[in-house]
């Protein structure tokens, strides 16, 4: 997520607490596209059902909100998160990664090794391996990569430390990269040392909004 994304964000949670219904709308915009996958990944086809819930308390409390736009970014996360662990409990299932509406993925840039084997597949193929990563490492490059936190504040979505996030992203994309090395030479060419997702946020390959 770009600093101009968040700025726009910003002004639009801004002027919705401010009671501009239609500044509420564009801040839906923005942010509910990467919500709804990172949803996907953590309850399927109920992600839908799961985010209209989050919304309604999203509006509900939208006057206590305080923080910038990258802020409300991981204050609605928060909020998903915790309706669609609700959702689970109710079903007496696991969270659960899997397939993600194509147009929401951000792929990290391509100079990563790792993103350099995704970006050699499809969005779908690469939405199916992230679904085969281990919980922790999933829902830390769902948080990083589809929602664009930064370290600290995926943590805090997490309720971890952001190094023990950023070490489940690190490491998921490794992983990702060893189940694609065979290929990688036929993707994009190879233009660097490994790179690492950092706490200054995801690097991704433009900016798809």
């Amino acid at each position: 997520m770009g600093r101009a994304f968040d700025e726009e964000l910003g002004a639009a949670v801004a002027r919705a607490q401010d009671g501009d219904e239609r500044a509420f709308a564009d801040a839906y915009r923005l942010v509910q596209p990467g919500l709804l996958g990172y949803l996907r990944g953590l309850v399927g086809d109920e992600a839908e059902d799961v985010a209209a819930d989050a919304w309604l308390e999203i509006a509900r409390d939208l006057g206590r909100f305080r923080g910038d736009g990258a802020g409300f970014r991981g204050w609605t996360a928060t909020i998903a998160r915790h309706r669609a662990l609700d959702h689970l409990r109710r079903q007496k299932v696991r969270p659960r990664t899997s397939a993600m509406e194509q147009d929401v993925l951000e792929l990290p840039d391509g100079r990563d090794t790792s993103a350099q084997a995704i970006e050699s597949l499809s969005t779908e193929r690469a939405l199916e391996l992230i679904a085969g990563l281990p919980r922790d490492q999933a829902e830390a490059v769902l948080l990083r990569v589809v929602v664009g936190l930064d370290g600290p504040a995926a943590a805090r979505v997490l309720g971890k430390r952001p190094g023990a996030v950023r070490t489940a992203a690190h490491r998921g994309l490794k992983r990702l990269a060893r189940q694609l090395e065979p290929g990688l030479a036929n993707g994009p060419a190879a233009g660097g040392a490994a790179g690492d997702v950092t706490d200054d946020g995801p690097r991704t390959l433009g900016d798809a909004r």
